[in-house]
């Protein structure tokens, strides 16, 4: 995709700091991978923000992290008034109250144990895999969980970005 074809890519290269920045944080709540970013445009493509993103996530440090997380509800709680969180979590809207409940419940133990929400990627996956998931991850050590949300952070990142790139 070139920037001739995404509309939303030529306005984030031409926009004034200040609205490519908070374009940026609607996508990653990190002021540092916010700041790379940034400092890399503009991009002559969706590939090149991709890898770009891709690489300023690797090197977030735990700080980073943390606050890149801080910009995520718990999942079966999106923001209210939120399109994207919304659209993200969509999977859990048609969930039974027993899975809702259940969710409310692990993600209570995820948040205990590891200080954060417990972070997916979220979109095209049904309640029940997103239990599945915080199942699954909820005995992992703190450093291998930090590694799974980093992985889980790209991939929201990516689907935020295609958005943006596209003017979606």
């Amino acid at each position: 995709m070139t920037s001739s074809t995404a509309p939303g890519l030529t306005r984030f290269n031409t926009a004034d700091e200040g609205d490519a920045r908070a374009a940026l944080h609607e996508v990653c709540a990190s002021s540092t991978w916010v700041s790379k970013l940034l400092a890399q445009r503009p991009y002559a493509d969706a590939a090149a923000l991709f890898t770009a993103s891709d690489a300023a996530m690797a090197e977030l440090g735990a700080a980073d992290l943390a606050e890149a997380m801080a910009g995520h509800p718990p999942i079966g709680r999106p923001k209210p008034g939120d399109p994207t969180s919304s659209r993200e979590q969509r999977g859990m809207a048609g969930a039974s109250e027993d899975l809702k409940a259940e969710m409310l419940e692990l993600n209570l133990a995820y948040q205990d144990k590891f200080g954060h929400v417990f972070l997916i990627c979220a979109t095209g996956l049904t309640g029940e895999q997103m239990r599945d998931a915080i199942r699954a991850r909820i005995d992992n050590t703190p450093e291998r969980e930090r590694e799974n949300v980093r992985t889980e952070l790209v991939k929201i990142n990516r689907i935020r970005l295609t958005r943006l790139a596209q003017g979606a």
